[in-house]
This record gives C-alpha cells, sequence and structure tokens, in this order.
C-alpha cells in the first residue's frame, strides 16, 4: 500500500518520526539507519513497509529499499514481530546481518537487544538457505580480536552499527593488537 513516504519533518522521538506529506502526518518507526537521514524541518525521503492488523495501522520506515526487505524476510520467521526485526536492523546494518545469517554468527545477531540465542538460531535456521542464495558475498568473518574491539566500543555506549563502522575505519593489512585497534575505533568517533 504505502511503499515510500515523502514530506516534511516535524517531529523525531526515537524510533517515531513524523511526517507531514500534503497536509496528513504521518507516525512512522524508523530504523536507526533512516532516523541518521532526517532532519526536523526538512525533507524526509523513507523507504515504507505498512502492517495492517485488526486494530491497527503500523508505518515502518527504512533508508534503503534493501532494509525494507530484508525487514519484509525478518517478518517471515515465526515469532519474529515487527518491532524484533526493526530493532535488529538498527543495531546491524543489512550487509552485516546477512553475513551473521549465512555465516551461522549467532553471537552477532544474540548481541541486540530483545534477541536471545534461541532466536538468533531460529532467525539463522529459517533464514540461512533464504539469504545464503543471494548474490551478497558475506564480509569476510570477524575474528576474535574484531569481535573483541565490537564488545568493547558496545559496552561504552556505542551502537553495533557504530561499533562496525569504527571497525571498517582501521587500517588494513597491518597486524593490529586488541588494545590498538580500540584506541583506533575510539579515535573514528573523536
Amino acid at each position: 500500500m504505502i511503499s515510500r513516504l515523502r514530506g516534511t519533518v516535524l517531529s523525531i522521538k526515537p524510533p517515531i518520526a513524523i511526517v507531514d506529506v500534503s497536509g496528513v502526518g504521518f507516525r512512522v518507526s524508523c530504523s536507526q539507519a533512516a532516523l541518521d537521514t532526517l532532519d526536523l524541518g526538512r525533507a524526509a525521503d523513507l523507504y515504507t513497509h505498512l502492517i495492517v492488523r485488526e486494530d491497527d495501522l503500523s508505518l515502518f520506515g527504512f533508508a534503503s529499499d534493501e532494509e525494507v526487505s530484508l525487514f519484509q524476510t525478518l517478518l517471515s520467521v515465526s515469532g519474529v514481530g515487527p518491532r524484533t526485526a526493526l530493532a535488529m536492523l538498527s543495531r546491524l546494518q543489512p550487509e552485516a546481518l546477512r553475513a551473521a545469517i549465512v555465516g551461522d554468527r549467532v553471537d552477532v545477531i544474540s548481541r541486540v537487544p530483545g534477541i536471545g540465542k534461541k532466536t538468533a538460531e531460529k532467525i539463522i535456521f529459517a533464514l540461512k538457505d533464504k539469504l545464503g542464495g543471494l548474490d551478497t558475498a558475506p564480509s569476510t568473518p570477524l575474528s576474535a580480536v574484531d569481535t573483541e574491539v565490537i564488545s568493547a566500543l558496545t559496552a561504552l555506549g556505542y551502537s553495533v552499527t557504530e561499533a562496525q563502522a569504527a571497525l571498517q575505519s582501521l587500517p588494513h593489512g597491518e597486524k593490529l593488537d586488541l588494545e590498538e585497534k580500540i584506541r583506533l575505533a575510539l579515535g573514528y568517533f573523536a
């Protein structure tokens, strides 16, 4: 029904944004990537997914069509609702989430608040074959040191997405120990 929304941002109270489209204010639950693109009083352009229930219409907004597609795929897993799927996409970039599913990375998926080990295993079991056949090759698996860097950054209050971006900014090809990687990753945020 509503697959895209373009209008002026009236309000942002994460994860909710109110977008005015020709005088109608749409309440949109947004992924973190979508929220990062929004500014009060400025134009918004969101890819959306509408969920219709007997007593509720819920609109979910995303920064890209790829996020919408992955959101819909996550909803196909029994026990994964829109709030859980949105939380996953807010904590993990689509390519990182796909790589975690295809690579059986329960530890990465279970870092999302509200996702336990059993739910992460269920998601991997249900979606591994669906996502494994896609052309998106999984990124290089994280080493134990890289996993520790992400854990340290998330313990300091950064989101998993921010921690992954900081990790990706580190120089490649250099052998860095854990402390050096954390120091450089923190420098990314400065």
